[in-house]
This record gives structure tokens, sequence and C-alpha cells, in this order.
């Protein structure tokens, strides 16, 4: 009889994608698909779906929660469209800019490259271009979307947003 790694009971069903360690339901760390979604190359250790909780503490959770500070970082970015030339026109455009293709709608394009710019220790985006494009398979149609857009630096304290205007932060 096969035995959990964790718990040590006779009920090991299910393998640890890692180290092939074979624990019970109970014990079992699964990650859900798509969890790691945004990662442009997701490591080896971090594609399987079950884990025990060893190898899920040493090696998956880290990533898990690196991944999830920076998707709460991503959705804070600020973000700046290629007319707003005025507004930015201050800030460096130093880095590369970040591109993402292939994305299923205008949203997910946006936080995608967001997503990129959190990651690098950016908090905003200038120069951002989002398009789509219609692709057709017979009578199905879909949409894909495309985008760029420059990580930078700004100083959140010398910015308010009123709407979609800005200007400048009042004193309190």
């Amino acid at each position: 009889m096969e035995t959990c790694v964790s718990c040590q009971k006779p009920k090991g069903a299910f393998a640890c994608g890692i180290c092939q360690g074979l624990s019970c339901k109970k014990c079992i760390q699964s990650l859900a698909e798509g969890s790691f979604s945004f990662l442009n190359q997701i490591p080896a250790d971090l594609t399987h779906r079950k884990y025990c909780g060893r190898c899920f503490d040493e090696k998956v959770a880290p990533e898990l929660h690196s991944y999830q500070q920076a998707m709460a970082k991503a959705k804070k970015i600020i973000v700046f469209i290629k007319g707003q030339g005025e507004e930015t026109r201050l800030y460096k455009r130093t880095e590369k800019p970040v591109q993402v293709v292939d994305c299923r709608d205008r949203e997910e394009t946006l936080l995608r490259l967001a997503f990129f710019a959190a990651r690098a220790n950016f908090n905003g985006l200038v120069d951002v271009t989002i398009s789509g494009e219609k692709v057709r398979n017979g009578a199905y149609q879909t949409s894909r979307w495309h985008g760029t857009g420059i990580p930078t630096q700004i100083d959140e304290s010398k910015l308010a947003f009123v709407g979609k205007k800005l200007l400048p932060q009042l004193p309190c």
C-alpha cells in the first residue's frame, strides 16, 4: 500500500509534480490552472497542478506570493495613453517599451502591460498604445489585442486624478 509523504497514512493517491512523492487527498496542495498566466516564461516547477506540502512551501508558495504582490501593484499602476503628451512630457522614457500580443480584450492587454511594469518596480506606464484586430474563422469572429507602453517612475504626490483630467495635488 502506498503511504502519504506528509501524514504517513496508507492513502497516497496523488503524485507531487516536482518530487513525485505520493500524497493523500487531504495533504495534496492544488494549484489552480492559470495561476501564473501573466508570466512570459513559467518555470518548470510551477507548471504542475498538484504538489506535496514540502514542495509547495519551498518552491511554489514564494513564487505565488511574489506573483500576487506584482498583480496587486499592477492594478494600481498609473497609465497615460499616447495622446497625453502634455501631462507626460517631463517623465523619463529610458526603459525599453514593454509589449503584449494576442490578448482576449482591451482590459487584459492593459493589465498585462501594467503587470510587466510592476514586476520591474515601476509605478507608471506612458505612451501606451492598444490596438485590436478582428480575426475570422469561417462564421466565427474574435478579437486579438496588442499593446505597448514605456514603464517609468511617477511621483504620485504631485498628481491628483479628477475624472479624466490631471490636476496638481492640492494641499489639505
